[in-house]
């Protein structure tokens, strides 16, 4: 049992990335005969790793269709910002309260690693690493409150990690994004949590609109394609 559990983890966590960084394509049929002989695992085992997916937003499933990745339409899209804006502003809030100081330290560090990246020194794009490398994971995390916690690393994280890795790294607003994180960790570690919550919903703000900038680009060149 413990091997079939592990295996299906590693499956999990493969397939998620695959579709996180886009090598399985924004409404992709799955196929699970293909799938369950490519990686060479039970059809219950692949099973429990679809399910784990459609779980946290990346798959959905449909009677005598089976799963496909999901495809949100900018409504939807715009709609996830609206969430992460009002949700991680407050996380900002409760984090400027709650974070201790070596958690502010480890903050402050983890922007250094960021600054180093060759990407974002030419303001090309910013580009951060799942979970413990990823800063706005850190500040939910240091807002100490479980269900926040939950809904924005758990329910919402690889979806909007999806978009974020699809449509914001590669971004003109590479520097200006790093350094509105540098005047969040100021914040936070003023105590002052309604300026953080400012900050941070200004910034997701801001993104939100990058968003909307690149997909009416991009609609404006497919019609005159």
């Amino acid at each position: 049992m413990e091997l079939v559990t592990t295996r299906a983890d590693s499956l999990f966590n493969d397939l998620r990335q695959r579709i996180v960084e886009g090598q399985i394509p924004m409404a992709t049929k799955l196929s699970e005969p293909e799938l369950a002989a490519h990686y060479e695992v039970s059809r219950s085992t692949l099973r429990d790793a679809l399910s784990r997916l459609e779980g946290i937003g990346l798959l959905e499933r449909k009677a005598n269709v089976g799963y496909r990745v999901i495809s949100l339409s900018t409504a939807q899209l715009l709609e996830i910002f609206q969430v992460r804006e009002a949700l991680e502003g407050m996380a900002c809030r409760l984090a400027a309260s709650n974070m201790t100081p070596d958690e502010i330290q480890r903050l402050r560090q983890l922007l250094q690693i960021h600054q180093s990246n060759s990407l974002l020194q030419q303001g090309e794009a910013y580009m951060q690493q799942e979970g413990d490398l990823d800063f706005h994971y850190q500040i939910v995390l240091g807002s100490h409150n479980q269900q926040l916690i939950r809904m924005l690393t758990e329910e919402l994280y690889y979806l909007v990690r999806m978009y974020r890795y699809q449509f914001g790294m590669a971004s003109p607003r590479a520097k200006r994004a790093f350094s509105e994180h540098q005047h969040i960790i100021d914040a936070i570690a003023d105590g002052d949590g309604e300026l953080a919550e400012i900050l941070m919903r200004r910034h997701i703000a801001a993104s939100r609109k990058n968003v909307e900038q690149r997909i009416a680009v991009n609609a404006t060149t497919q019609e005159q394609a």
